[in-house]
């Protein structure tokens, strides 16, 4: 090759050199790499911010609720052991609790005395029914006996404070804080395991007045106070007041006797 030829190819050659150098710069700009785009400012998409916004309102609504779920303690209600006088008298220690709490000069002894009382059975072997009244003897387990349900108790109490027990039995447990958050305790029907019992625990009395589901777990306590987790308690066959207990499963014990209720208006 000449001289002249030669120097003409390496011409040819860097003008190709140079165009191809160029377009793959130009090419680079118009679709950057991989890396490149990590080194951009992230973008938040239509969907993500959705979710985000969506997990901040969550944080809002559980922050409210929290707010919320009070912790409710009636002060000051007294503790009364029903042992060893009154073997089957829960229902009027809780009772006696509730009317000292209202400031009521009673004990327990004068209301187990007073409880309207019906025989365990009648002159026809029939057994007797807790809607109308104390079942069987009240002071000890050696004599037949059972106990007593809401209505003979509210009657008993409005002797003590005419006008102003309420009986909210059959109402949704919401009726039952509601006495709880007026400063009201609350006298219920539960069974000693403050848990629902399985069917096999129950029997039904045929009686003169109708049909009744009992079982012999059968206790009263009077409520002083609740919290999202827990219900707390004066349990008269404890030796303290003030006790805890799991909350769903003493409200689903309570449904299972029958929602049964007492307070005083306030």
């Amino acid at each position: 090759m000449n001289e002249k030829l030669f120097v003409r190819a390496l011409s040819i050659g860097a003008i190709f050199l140079v165009t191809f150098l160029g377009a793959e710069k130009i090419r680079s700009i118009e679709n950057p790499t991989a890396e490149a785009k990590t080194e951009e400012a992230p973008k938040i998409t239509r969907t993500e911010t959705h979710l985000v916004n969506k997990e901040i309102e969550d944080k809002n609504l559980l922050k409210n609720f929290t707010n919320k779920e009070e912790k409710i303690i009636i002060d000051g209600v007294p503790h009364v052991s029903q042992l060893p006088e009154l073997q089957r008298g829960c229902e009027v220690t809780s009772l006696t609790m509730l009317l000292q709490y209202e400031g009521i000069a009673v004990d327990k002894m004068t209301l187990a005395k007073e409880i309207f009382k019906i025989p365990f059975r009648d002159a026809n072997y029939v057994r007797s029914n807790p809607y109308d009244g104390f079942v069987g003897d009240i002071y000890t387990f050696s004599k037949s006996g059972y106990g007593v349900y809401h209505g003979p108790v509210a009657n008993l109490a409005e002797n003590y404070i005419p006008g102003k027990v309420k009986d909210v039995t059959r109402q949704p447990f919401k009726a039952v804080s509601e006495l709880l958050d007026s400063g009201s305790p609350v006298w219920v029907i539960i069974n000693s395991t403050f848990a629902p019992l399985p069917e096999s625990e129950f029997t039904t009395w045929k009686t003169n007045t109708g049909d009744v589901k009992i079982t012999y777990k059968e206790h009263s306590v009077l409520i002083v106070g609740y919290d999202e987790q827990s219900i707390y308690i004066n349990d008269p066959l404890a030796d303290t007041g003030y006790k805890a207990v799991p909350r769903i499963p003493f409200e689903k014990a309570w449904a299972q006797m029958g929602s049964q209720a007492i307070g005083i208006e306030k």
